[in-house]
């Protein structure tokens, strides 16, 4: 019997599936952040290989009613050397526990998220989250912060390739980019046919209009003819 057993429990575990997602492991809870500084973010990496586009966003809200602030960064989330990442702390209202990161990909239809952090321009001016519990009754305090300047629920983007960087924050869909070079719409419109043209010995093109080649060849018939006629 309790061979059976056994058996059953190490099928079922060799049916698991492995879980991909990337864990978050900071900022952790109590954790406080400075306007203007460094804000640091770190994770354990995907060990299956999925998540090579890691997209991070900086949320507020409760657990049912996320609000996206702004798009930090994208990372590959599979790279055991860069589980790390940095920027500059934007300025937000109000400097409450009530900020955390979202991790997604779109490899995986599941997101991950940090716990709660502050964000504030000194350590001796933090207020307390302004809701105690979630909509689902959970004792998790949260509230609705927002980036100074900018309305919520707006995105921005990294435009640094390097580790430490500032965030911008768009007020409007951002659009397709390089950096350090300008791309330009790629032309679709139809060319204008070309000219057909006779080469020379030299190299260069002689344009023959086609009613003028047809007087010489009769002319030069006409010229034959009448020289047979006369001899």
């Amino acid at each position: 019997m309790f061979a059976r057993i056994l058996t059953a429990l190490l099928a079922a575990a060799s049916i698991t599936p492995v879980q991909a997602d990337p864990t978050p492991i900071a900022p952790g809870p109590g954790d406080v952040f400075i306007e203007g500084q460094s804000c640091s973010i770190a994770w354990s990496v995907d060990p299956t290989g999925a998540w090579t586009s890691m997209n991070i966003y900086l949320m507020t809200g409760d657990n049912y009613n996320m609000v996206q602030l702004a798009a930090i960064a994208t990372v590959d989330g599979t790279d055991p050397t860069k589980t790390t990442y940095s920027y500059s702390c934007p300025k937000v209202s109000p400097h409450a526990p009530i900020y955390f990161y979202e991790f997604s990909s779109p490899a995986s239809a599941n997101s991950t998220w940090t716990t709660r952090f502050t964000i504030t321009d000194s350590t001796s001016d933090i207020v307390p989250a302004p809701q105690s519990t979630q909509p689902g009754g959970a004792d998790i305090p949260w509230g609705t912060g927002t980036i100074l300047g900018t309305p919520a629920s707006t995105s921005g983007s990294i435009s640094s390739s390097t580790v430490s960087t500032a965030v911008s924050v768009a007020t409007s869909a951002p659009t397709a980019a390089t950096t350090g070079s300008s791309v330009s719409p790629v032309d679709t419109s139809t060319p204008a046919p070309s000219t057909t043209s006779t080469t020379t010995s030299n190299g260069a093109d002689m344009h023959v209009p086609l009613g003028l080649l047809e007087q010489a060849i009769f002319a030069i018939g006409a010229s034959i003819f009448g020289f047979a006629v006369m001899f």
